[in-house]
C-alpha cells in the first residue's frame, strides 16, 4: 500500500475561506498535472503555483494555489502536492473526486503521518506528538507536544537504552567467556549497581511523566460545601455559563453537575456536588452519597465556606473529611474579608483569586510538564513494563540465578523501551495509533 498515491481533504469539510486537498506518493505530481492548467514537473520543490483546476473535459472548476514538495524533503518524504482551493463542500469534494478518478486512493485516517513514520522521517513518539498538537487544549499541552515533536522522548529514552545495552554486554561476556575467574564479582559488584542506578533514572522519568499527564488530561476537581454556600454559582462562574441551577433554596443541587474548564496552563474536570448536610429528604440523601463517592476519586477538592458566617459543626466536618486531599479552602460571599483567607464572590463572577491559587498550587507540575517527559499512557505503560522487567532481573541477580536467564528479562526491558519510539512495534499497534488521526493528517 506504500506504493499507492493517497489523497485526502486536510481541512474541515465545511464552508470556509479555503480548503486543502493533500496528495502523497510517486504519482502525486502527475495526477495533479491531469487536472491543473500548469505543468508542475517544471516547478521547483517548496514552491506555490497559481492556476486553475479543470475537469477531464477541460471545464474550469476553481481558481487555486498548488504547493509542491518533492521527495525526500516533504512531510511524508514522498512527493507531496497540496491544492489550496476555495472553501466549500461541493468544490472541495469535486476536486477530491477528480484526484481519485486520475489514480489516487483515498487515504486512511492518519496515513500521511504513518508514511512519515514508516519512511523514517519521524519516530513513533513524534508521530503521536503531531496528534497531540492538533488536540492541545491549553498552553501546557501545546508546549509538551512541541517538545515531543522535536524529539524530546527519544532524548529521554536513548540514554536508558544505551545503559541497558552496556548491562546486557557485561552479562553476555560472562556467558560467552565462563573461564574468567571474576564472573561472580562482576555480576554482584558491577552489574547490580548499574541496574539499580538505571531503575532510579527510569523511576524519575515515570513519576514526572505521570504528573505531566495528569495536567494534560485535566485535574479531577470536586467542589464541596454545605447547601447554599455558592458551589453551583462557583461552577457557573468558572465555566462562564449557567450550567448548574442556582436558587436561594437549600438543597437545590440533588445530583452531580460536571464541566470542564481550561485555564491558562491547566485543565480542570469540575464536579459540583450536592450540599453536604444532615437531611431527611431521600432524594437529597442520594445526592449527598454521590457527592461523597465523587470525593474518593478527586485529585483536587475546592471546599467552599460562607464568608458571611462563622464556621459551624458541618463546616468543620467538611474540613475534617477533606484534610488528607489536595484541597483549596475558599470563602464565598465575601462581604467581610477575613485576613489571610482566600475570598471570592461567585455570584459576581469574581473568581480570579481562586484561579490564581489553583495555577499556583500546580506550578511545579506545570513546570515539569514543560520539561522532557513521556506524553501518554502507552509510553508510560511501556516505561513501567521496562522497569518491572529490570526489577525482575535484579531479583534474579541477587538470588544467584543463571545469567542467561537474567538476560531474558533484560531483553524484555530493552524491547519495551524501543517500542516507545517505534523501533520494536506491532502492526496492530500502528493501526490503532494512526486510526486516531483525522483524515488528511
Amino acid at each position: 500500500m506504500l506504493n499507492d498515491t493517497i489523497v485526502a481533504i486536510s481541512t474541515p469539510l465545511q464552508e470556509g475561506a479555503i480548503s486543502i486537498i493533500r496528495l502523497s506518493g510517486k504519482e502525486a505530481i502527475d495526477i495533479v498535472n491531469k487536472i491543473f492548467d500548469k505543468d508542475l514537473n517544471k516547478k521547483q520543490s517548496h514552491t506555490i503555483t497559481y492556476g486553475m483546476i479543470k475537469d477531464l473535459d477541460g471545464n474550469y472548476i476553481d481558481e487555486v494555489l498548488v504547493s509542491v514538495f518533492k521527495s525526500p524533503k516533504s512531510y511524508t518524504t514522498e512527493d507531496v502536492v497540496e491544492i489550496n482551493c476555495h472553501g466549500g463542500v461541493f468544490i472541495t469534494r469535486t476536486i477530491l473526486s477528480l484526484c481519485v478518478s486520475c489514480g489516487a486512493r483515498i487515504a486512511r485516517r492518519g496515513e500521511f503521518t504513518e508514511r512519515a513514520y514508516l519512511n523514517g522521517r519521524i519516530d513513533l513518539s513524534q508521530a503521536e506528538s503531531i496528534n497531540d498538537i492538533i488536540s492541545a487544549k491549553n498552553k501546557t499541552d501545546a508546549k509538551s507536544a512541541i517538545y515531543s515533536l522535536k524529539g524530546s522522548v527519544r532524548e529521554l529514552i536513548e540514554p536508558l537504552i544505551d545503559s541497558l545495552v552496556q548491562i546486557i554486554s557485561h552479562i553476555e561476556v560472562n556467558i560467552d567467556y565462563p573461564e574468567y575467574e571474576d564472573i561472580e564479582m562482576l555480576s554482584n559488584n558491577t552489574i547490580i549497581p548499574l541496574t539499580k542506578n538505571w531503575i532510579k533514572q527510569i523511576d524519575e522519568i515515570i513519576i514526572k511523566s505521570q504528573n505531566s499527564l495528569s495536567i494534560k488530561d485535566g485535574i479531577n476537581t470536586v467542589i464541596l460545601g454545605k447547601p447554599n454556600v455558592g458551589k453551583s454559582s462557583l461552577l457557573n462562574a468558572l465555566l462562564e455559563e449557567d450550567k448548574a441551577i442556582v436558587t436561594d433554596i437549600a438543597g437545590t443541587t440533588r445530583d452531580l453537575v460536571e464541566g470542564r474548564i481550561r485555564l491558562n496552563n491547566i485543565t480542570l474536570n469540575l464536579i459540583d456536588t450536592a450540599g453536604i448536610r444532615e437531611t431527611e429528604d431521600k432524594v437529597e440523601q442520594i445526592g449527598i452519597t454521590k457527592s461523597l463517592d465523587a470525593l474518593k476519586n478527586a485529585e483536587l477538592v475546592i471546599v467552599v465556606l460562607d464568608a458571611s458566617k462563622d464556621k459551624d459543626e458541618e463546616d468543620e466536618k467538611l474540613l475534617e473529611i477533606t484534610k488528607d486531599y489536595e484541597r483549596i479552602v475558599v470563602y464565598n460571599k465575601a462581604d467581610i474579608i477575613k485576613k489571610g483567607e482566600l475570598h471570592i464572590s461567585a455570584l459576581n463572577k469574581d473568581v480570579n483569586s481562586l484561579i490564581y491559587a489553583i495555577e499556583k498550587k500546580y506550578e511545579t507540575q506545570i513546570h515539569a510538564s514543560n520539561e522532557n517527559t513521556l506524553n501518554n499512557e502507552r509510553q508510560i505503560g511501556l516505561a513501567i513494563a521496562a522497569r518491572n522487567s529490570m526489577n525482575s532481573a535484579i531479583s534474579m541477580l541477587e538470588n544467584g540465578v543463571e545469567l542467561d536467564l537474567v538476560t531474558i528479562d533484560l531483553q524484555n526491558s530493552y524491547n519495551s523501551l524501543k517500542e516507545i519510539i517505534g523501533e520494536v512495534s506491532r502492526e496492530d499497534l500502528l493501526d490503532e495509533l494512526f486510526s486516531r488521526f483525522c483524515l488528511g493528517k
